[in-house]
């Protein structure tokens, strides 16, 4: 006889998910993406100089189920971006997403208790809450420079706390922990032997290359460390995420569990992903460039415009958390600012914060028309810059 079904699970609405799939595709000027410029096929499979090789080679390929880890090749090359890990320390993923749902329904349980960098991508904590695991959030302050405060990560640890939960750079605001602070915080997980989920989807956007920071992954038996082609690669059509860690309890968790969503990837996004990592320098070099002269263009709109807007200048990425001095209901100025110049930005409320803040994205080419548009509505309603 079969059981009865337990009570379904409830979990909240994703509220920037929800915002995007009502505004992404539908107005001109989407200026809050965390992603970087794409490109098109026919440009990736051109950037190591053999075109019309890749393309027959691509052509060529059977579109049968693949390995349910991860095609070997692929996991070797992302296994090259971790110091001391191999293929078999890699799962691939359908975007981060797919890893983060694994991880926190896969090996956390029932009465577990999860500290989570605090304000973060709704993901990174509804669904362990939704899955009976209790969640403390860490919260970052703009007032401390949205900097961590490790005393107070230490108070938040519980005799059930089995996980500790960081993005950085971090999504919203841009900011990276430095190697103190990394150090600092495996420190305190080593003290108390919690597992370290790391989310570094936005690792190799940092603007200044000696920031970068050494994967959790590689320095903690206890890391797990979120990749993905989404961010600073600017290949979030792909849908090729993976998660690395040394620890076999975790990675033997997440491999199961995954018999339980996709199964296994797509071919096509393999091989894609492939020729991108081999040329993950290349593109790189490529977007940061855009996305520093973006950056460059939106600091001298913050000067101009401070008595306006005040802010936390990021480190890394191309995102910011912008704080609007002139208006203490954000998200209304965002849609009326949707309403009349289609220009997207998103509002914090959408990270389950106050209403106070929206989140800016400086990684695409047409942001610099977006913001003059921006600019354009803020004279429009007679609000001025110095």
């Amino acid at each position: 006889m079969l059981r009865e079904d337990s009570e379904a699970v409830k979990i909240s609405d994703f509220r920037i998910e929800r915002f995007y799939a009502e505004f992404e595709f539908s107005t001109p000027y989407m200026i809050s993406g965390s992603d970087a410029e794409s490109m098109t096929i026919d440009e990736l499979l051109s950037l190591d100089g053999k075109k019309e090789e890749n393309l027959a080679a691509m052509l060529d390929l059977r579109l049968s189920y693949t390995e349910a880890k991860g095609d070997p090749e692929l996991r070797e090359l992302i296994s090259e971006l971790y110091e001391g890990l191999g293929a078999d320390d890699v799962i691939t993923y359908s975007g981060a997403e797919e890893g983060i749902f694994g991880f926190m329904a896969g090996f956390l349980q029932e009465g577990d208790e999860l500290i989570v960098q605090f304000p973060c991508y709704q993901s990174l904590h509804e669904i362990a809450r939704a899955n009976g695991v209790k969640v403390t959030y860490w919260e970052m302050r703009e007032e401390q420079g949205w900097r961590p405060d490790f005393e107070e990560l230490r108070r938040l640890v519980g005799p059930r706390t089995r996980a500790v939960l960081v993005n950085t750079p971090q999504n919203p605001t841009g900011i990276n922990l430095t190697h103190k602070e990394q150090a600092e915080l495996i420190s305190v997980c080593r003290e108390f032997n919690l597992y370290l989920f790391s989310d570094e989807v936005y690792r190799m956007g940092e603007h200044d290359v000696r920031n970068r920071l050494r994967p959790a992954a590689s320095l903690y038996d206890r890391a797990i460390s979120l990749g993905v082609l989404s961010k600073p690669l600017g290949l979030p059509g792909l849908r090729v995420g993976w998660i690395a860690t040394g620890n076999p309890e975790v990675m033997n968790a997440l491999e199961v569990f995954k018999d339980y969503t996709t199964i296994c990837g797509s071919a096509p996004s393999e091989f894609l992903a492939k020729l991108a990592l081999r040329n993950w320098e290349t593109i790189i070099q490529r977007n940061m460039e855009l996305v520093l002269d973006n950056y460059a263009y939106l600091k001298k709109f913050m000067a101009r415009y401070s008595s306006l807007f005040a802010w936390v200048e990021p480190d890394a990425g191309n995102i910011a958390f912008v704080r609007p001095l002139f208006t203490d209901e954000v998200e209304k100025f965002c849609l009326d600012l949707i309403s009349k110049k289609g220009v997207v930005l998103l509002p914090s409320t959408k990270y389950l914060y106050a209403d106070t803040h929206f989140r800016i994205g400086f990684g695409r080419r047409y942001f610099k028309q977006g913001l003059d548009v921006l600019e354009s509505y803020l004279s429009e309603r007679g609000l001025s810059g110095e």
